[in-house]
């Protein structure tokens, strides 16, 4: 209470004086009695002689130099401040938002030997570390001394208070070296402008960030550059690391630099929210566009489990060849999910030099007891939208936002247990640390730091395996997944739970004879995970389409088991049929049954080959929709597809058309109490259905979404997604849907059907495809249905076809509603429920999407096609 009191007079007492002491940049060196400069030039104040108020009720902080001198050897680590009680620094500074860095070199102290540096911190209301270790924590990070750094908005009339107070019932201490208070520009987080709004990963949502939410710098990385020192920041002290340590995936990518470049800032906020050093370098994939399609450009960064993160990137496009909206094209996957599915540097900052920062958020949920876990960050070029196949990247900041509580503290270490200092003979005990039993002795003396050298290793080694382990891979511990390869054993004789019974299991030699050693004269495709070939078995006698994952690349280990697993079960006239795989010497194959025609979409667009007729187009629809109803309904358990699309569904050489590629398929949920599953956002952009993208809950109704998408394609032959559409929306669904609300349905038909579609036909189709469309999951049909629907519209057209009411003769328009009348109230609607169909929010500015390119057959001169046909071509699988 007195502590309370005394803060409360402090703070009436410089009441005045925060309102005009301007912008504040503290640097406190705690401990020292002389001022001194560090190493970067700045003077630090001495702790002694300075004006901050220091409140230690019970006069038990001390001041001391460090036993030993830190690497670095210079301010403020040579001292510092420690206490076996409370104590609190109360700083009057203005109004605003602040930097608080909190220094600490864990060295040993007088006095202090013989206990543990276990302490917390709070910064008015929020608590920045809570039963702390600097000890533990240096050893993590792999340096002697270090800053935490954090964030916080100081109101009017406040003073900013730092405690630091030791965890009781140990002989635990708290102690810090430096500390500095740097005042930021109002809105460099803060803001309440709706254009600088951030995205919710994985959500439709936006929002600006709170004043009462605290911050706690995670990373901040300098992409394609070196470090970026303090006083080449700008003006607010910041460090900047190089990326190297954090690069996942660059295979091999390629440093930008330009040192000559004059920067345009469109504001102060850009201005100063990066040293122009950070946007004079950067990263992208390179020149090798065939290269760049087939992986992603990823970092890693270990972050606390059970917190949500802002995610601040840095962009400035100054080559002079990338000057044009649309010259670079790419997305972004923050957390393996879509953050930016059209990512278009020049568009954001409006020119060439002009540099440009984006906003995410994105929760890390709790995953078992791990307390680290991995942000991802990948780039992948839109090779549909630009000539120029690449990403880019300058920089990265990852900050932590506190709990509704406050809160910015890790889980707690656990306490060691601490023999008291009379005791002559260590006793043996043991302690847990993130999963790993320590042995540790009592500590007296120079004891203890036989403990944290025992601790730091371990501690070391669980962060360092984490940190390369991919953190949303939920099977095993490499990217192997269930198929981890002991590196003393071949995968040749490695055993697998892959099911040899039931499909057949071939050999390397037998692959590599089928294709004539994977001859590039055999490729009939190339998708995001490796090529597709067409090969032949059995003597010659049978022709199949060969998947081959990329021997190189990381990625696809989930997808090849998924469809493996799936497909070798599943025996059925509408989905491909799976002969067998190969996995050996780290190679992971898929063999199918050969789809001569290749796939549907190489029959609608972008393509030579002639059109098919409406028959064909109903057919195929129909074989598809049974195919798809036999997961939903006729397998065992419900399988839900997840990646429903015209490059999904393939043609064999009689034109039956069967489903394919079920690297993202889910078992469905197995009790009606829960008709849904919980999981992230996956498919395909123009196919997700809305519903699924808001919430993340999966269900077969999903699949009918997509499905709807597919029939729309079909009657328009039109992409999903048309991003050149002026007049018209860029989403076909969306379009779809505004059509058939006016009753102007017809406008969507494609030009060669004008006059072949009989009206009955072509209201039945629409019906359904747009009940399929409908935003609200439970109000679509059931894959049942829509198969009944479609039968149904191909018998209209047979029988107007027989007597003879086709082609040429009949003014479709006649039969359509007029612009004003709705199909959706027609009475026969056999989806209708009487009310006017919910037309959903536009899809084309979604941004739950995938990597999952557009994939294309090419021409009937040419087998081959530009993504694969078998495989999802997601390019970060984990988190499923």
């Amino acid at each position: 209470m007195r502590n309370a009191i005394t803060l409360l007079f402090l703070s009436l007492l410089f009441h005045h004086t925060l309102l005009i002491s301007g912008n504040d940049s503290i640097a406190l060196d705690c401990g020292s009695t002389i001022d001194g400069p560090a190493k970067d030039g700045r003077n630090w104040t001495a702790d002694t002689s300075s004006k901050f108020f220091l409140l230690d009720p019970t006069n038990a902080s001390k001041i001391y130099s460090a036993l030993k001198s830190p690497m670095s050897d210079t301010v403020p680590y040579r001292t510092a401040r420690l206490s076996r009680s409370e104590f609190t620094y109360a700083f009057p500074v203005t109004l605003g938002s602040k930097f608080i860095r909190l220094h600490f070199f864990p060295s040993s102290y007088p006095d202090f030997t013989s206990s543990v540096d276990f302490f917390s911190v709070k910064a008015n209301r929020y608590t920045l570390l809570s039963n702390f270790s600097s000890a533990l924590y240096a050893q993590a990070s792999g340096s002697d001394s270090f800053p935490r750094e954090f964030c916080v908005n100081v109101e009017d009339g406040q003073m900013l208070n730092i405690t630091f107070v030791p965890t009781p019932g140990v002989d635990a201490y708290a102690f810090v070296s430096g500390i500095e208070i740097v005042s930021m520009p109002t809105d460099l987080f803060y803001t309440e402008d709706i254009e600088t709004a951030f995205k919710f990963v994985g959500s439709e949502r936006i929002s600006n960030l709170s004043r009462r939410t605290a911050l706690e710098l995670m990373h901040r990385i300098d992409v394609g550059g070196g470090s970026i020192e303090p006083p080449n920041d700008t003006g607010m002290f910041r460090s900047w690391n190089s990326d190297e340590e954090y690069l996942t995936i660059a295979k091999p990518g390629a440093y930008l630099s330009n040192l000559t470049i004059q920067f345009e800032y469109r504001d102060n906020r850009t201005r100063y929210a990066a040293p122009d050093l950070l946007y004079r370098t950067a990263r992208s994939m390179g020149m090798d566009k065939e290269n760049n399609e087939n992986y992603n450009l990823t970092w890693e960064f270990p972050v606390d489990s059970n917190f949500t993160y802002l995610v601040r990137l840095h962009f400035c496009e100054f080559q002079p060849l990338i000057t044009q909206k649309g010259d670079r094209v790419f997305m972004i996957y923050i957390a393996t999910k879509i953050a930016e599915a059209e990512a278009d540097v020049i568009e954001w900052s409006g020119g060439n030099g002009i540099p440009v920062f984006k906003d995410y958020v994105v929760t890390i949920e709790p995953k078992g007891n791990q307390k680290l876990q991995n942000i991802s960050i990948s780039l992948h070029p839109r090779t549909d939208q630009t000539v120029h196949a690449d990403a880019i990247l300058n920089g990265l900041e990852i900050f932590k936002l506190s709990s509704s509580s406050d809160n910015l503290a890790a889980p707690n270490h656990e306490i060691p247990q601490i023999s008291p200092p009379t005791v002559a003979t260590p006793i043996p005990k043991t302690t847990k640390l993130n999963g790993y039993k320590t042995p540790i002795g009592a500590i007296i003396g120079g004891a203890v730091s036989g403990f944290l050298v025992l601790s730091f290793l371990f501690f070391f080694i669980f962060r360092r395996r984490l940190k390369v382990k991919n953190s949303d891979s939920s099977d095993a511990p490499s990217w192997w997944g269930p198929f981890a390869v002991s590196s003393t054993k071949s995968a040749k004789t490695q055993g697998s739970t892959l099911p040899s019974d039931i499909c057949r299991r071939f050999s390397l030699a037998e692959i590599k004879e089928a294709t004539n050693n994977f001859d590039s004269v055999f490729i009939i495709g190339v998708g995001g995970f490796g090529n597709v070939y067409k090969g032949l078995i059995n003597d010659g006698a049978t022709t199949v389409a060969i998947k081959r994952l990329n021997p190189e690349s990381q990625q696809g280990a989930n997808e090849f088991k998924t469809e493996i697993e799936m497909l070798s079960q599943l025996r059925y006239l509408h989905l491909v049929s799976l002969i067998g795989y190969c996995y050996e010497d780290r190679e992971m194959i898929l063999v199918y049954d050969y789809m001569a025609q290749g796939t549907l979409r190489d029959h609608l667009y972008k393509t030579d080959n002639p059109p098919l007729s409406w028959n064909q187009r109903l057919e195929i629809c129909i074989g598809a929709a049974r195919g798809l109803q036999y997961l939903h309904s006729g397998a065992k358990n419900t399988i839900i597809h997840r990646d429903v699309k015209t490059t999904n569904i393939l043609l064999d050489e009689k034109w039956v058309a069967k489903v394919s590629d079920f690297g993202l398929s889910k078992i469905g949920p197995s009790s009606m109490s829960k008709p849904h599953i919980s999981t992230v956002v996956k498919g395909s952009f123009g196919y997700l259905d809305p519903e699924y993208c808001r919430f993340q809950r999966l269900t077969e109704k999903s699949d009918v979404y997509s499905f709807g998408v597919v029939l729309c394609e079909v009657l328009s032959a039109r992409p999903a997604v048309n991003r050149s559409a002026v007049e018209t929306p860029a989403s076909l669904a969306e379009w779809a849907r505004q059509c058939y609300s006016k009753g102007i349905f017809d406008e969507i038909i494609d030009p060669y059907l004008q006059g072949k579609i009989a009206p009955d036909c072509l209201r039945k189709f629409a019906e359904v495809a747009v009940s399929c469309l409908r935003d609200n999951g439970v109000e679509r049909p059931s894959m049942s249905d829509v198969v009944w629907g479609l039968e149904f519209a191909l018998q209209l057209q047979e029988t107007a076809i027989k007597h003879c009411r086709l082609p040429n003769e009949i003014d479709i328009d006649m039969e359509i509603p007029t612009k004003g009348t709705s199909v959706a109230d027609s009475s026969d609607d056999m989806f209708s429920s009487g009310s006017e169909l919910m037309i959903g929010s536009r899809l084309s500015g979604m941004t739950f999407t995938s990597s999952s390119g557009e994939q294309s057959f090419l021409n009937n001169n040419s087998e081959k096609v530009k993504s694969g046909a078998i495989f999802s071509e997601i390019n970060n699988p984990t988190g499923r």
